[in-house]
């Protein structure tokens, strides 16, 4: 548990929502855990108690709050800030993994024994891996009760869990309420188109849309990935098959429709979502740390809270990052689309112009390199970096270690520091890339009397860090160009 009480009491006394997703807090006197801004008149200081996690509280016997479901939290921005084990191990529980794959999986996966793996979650988090696996589930299970009409049994296996009578246990231990009780209780909500979920994403405040969807449509490919009636839609590829999506911003969170050929896919489909668009950030804390520098300063509170335009899959962003090499933004997207055209999965849209799931690393690593329409140098690295992909001696997900994967993307062919910086940037979320060799990056360092080299630029940057990354995102809106604008 949390050991920093008065830190704690102070942000459950005042209802601090920036709070929620770091810890939560259980009361003895109820035997119930809610998030910091719970609505509810705080308990007395000596009745509470404080958990890094769900799983720990509800491991150590305490129930969800009915008022302010903790359960929909948004998760802690510790696990995207970080690249040590317990951080990897969280990012992967979210993806699925322990569900797929069991702790033996999740631990391959990070290179450590099961032991060392159950040990270090347990002590900062207060819980194992299965404890945290059961808590997703317990979450999933209530969004699929409470927003479709699917038979429980269903709900069942699609969350994740072994038995029906898992499902009932869980369910009435985590909310104190049966299944059929959650779905009576729930709020009526609009219909979706049939198939689909419409479900929240919430965030921490401020979040300024303009830069994340404005670039997101920018630098859409041609049947992934479109703009349309105000909202981003994208394919996506899944463990158990394929989905479509639909997101658009809203003022307090972020409007989500899911289409799945398989519900168990539910989880890994909203963390994925989530990680596209960086919700779990914590834009106080990133904001007030670039804040201290005078040139940055004005440019965050003109638009604070702005995000890092990320990726549901750190493979095909990959491809795509050295598909854009030294080309515009427009030759990107074209040669992208001629992959998707010719060797991408068809899928069926029947709510717009999605037409392909972006190709696999097996496909591209079986095309001809002849008939690809590049430059022999890009061809090389190119079919260098499928090649690797495919045969799992790369390997590019959230579970990679920053350095170490960025050490060996620059060992490939035609890798520089750009390329292997926006892959750590956009696709491995390390927040500390940076990428002063950038065009953009240039352009504004000359508006605002930043040092011109990269060099110099590297190390005036310093005083960003750890959130480089999201100095690029304020020094990249000082230009015109559409990545920087919500699409109309």
């Amino acid at each position: 548990m949390h050991t920093d009480t008065e830190r704690c009491v102070r942000a459950v006394r005042s209802k601090d929502a920036r709070f929620d997703g770091w810890f939560f807090t259980a009361v003895l006197t109820t035997r119930i855990y809610c998030r910091p801004s719970c609505p509810v008149v705080p308990p007395k200081p000596e009745n509470m108690t404080f958990f890094p996690s769900a799983a720990a509280c509800q491991q150590a016997g305490f129930r969800a709050c009915k008022r302010c479901r903790p359960d929909t939290s948004p998760g802690s921005p510790e696990w995207n800030r970080r690249a040590d084990l317990v951080a990897r191990a969280m990012r992967l529980v979210a993806d699925g993994v322990v569900d797929r794959e069991g702790v033996p999986g999740l631990a391959a996966r990070l290179g450590y024994s099961t032991r060392q793996v159950e040990r270090q979650l347990l002590a900062e988090l207060g819980a194992g891996p299965l404890a945290l696996a059961r808590a997703q589930r317990a979450q999933t299970a209530r969004l699929l009760i409470e927003t479709t009409d699917l038979p429980m049994a269903q709900i069942a296996f699609a969350a994740g869990f072994s038995s029906i009578r898992t499902f009932n246990d869980t369910v009435r231990e985590v909310f104190a309420l049966a299944p059929t009780e959650l779905r009576t209780r729930a709020p009526k909500t609009p219909g979706s188109a049939p198939g689909a979920l419409s479900l929240r994403l919430p965030f921490r405040a401020p979040l300024t849309p303009g830069n994340l969807f404005g670039h997101l449509a920018a630098t859409a490919v041609p049947g992934v990935e479109e703009w349309r009636d105000g909202a981003y839609r994208r394919t996506l590829r899944l463990p158990y098959g394929h989905g479509l999506v639909s997101l658009a911003p809203r003022p307090d969170h972020i409007a989500c429709r899911l289409t799945l050929t398989d519900l168990r896919d539910l989880t890994v489909a909203i963390s994925r979502c989530r990680r596209l668009l960086d919700l779990d950030a914590d834009p106080v804390a990133i904001d007030g740390q670039l804040r201290t520098d005078p040139v940055l300063a004005p440019l965050v509170d003109k638009a604070p809270g702005r995000r890092v335009p990320r990726t549901v899959d750190e493979a095909e962003f990959a491809v795509r990052a050295v598909l854009g090499q030294q080309v515009s933004t427009a030759a990107a997207r074209t040669h992208a689309a001629r992959l998707v055209a010719a060797h991408g999965e068809p899928v069926e849209d029947p709510e717009g112009g999605l037409t392909h799931l972006f190709p696999s690393t097996g496909a591209l690593a079986a095309v001809d390199p002849q008939t690809l329409a590049m430059p022999r140098t890009r061809r090389a690295t190119l079919t260098t970096l499928v090649g690797r992909l495919a045969d799992g001696s790369l390997r590019l997900g959230v579970e990679s270690d920053w350095q170490r994967t960025r050490a060996e993307l620059l060992s490939l062919p035609g890798f520089g520091p750009w390329t292997a910086d926006v892959i750590a940037m956009r696709a491995l979320g390390d927040p500390d890339a940076f990428l002063p060799t950038d065009l953009g990056i240039r352009r504004a360092a000359r508006e605002l009397a930043l040092p011109a080299t990269p060099a110099a630029l590297t190390a005036r940057a310093a005083a960003w860090r750890p959130w480089r990354a999201y100095a690029v995102q304020y020094l990249w809106a000082t230009d015109s160009h559409p990545i920087n604008f919500l699409p109309v």
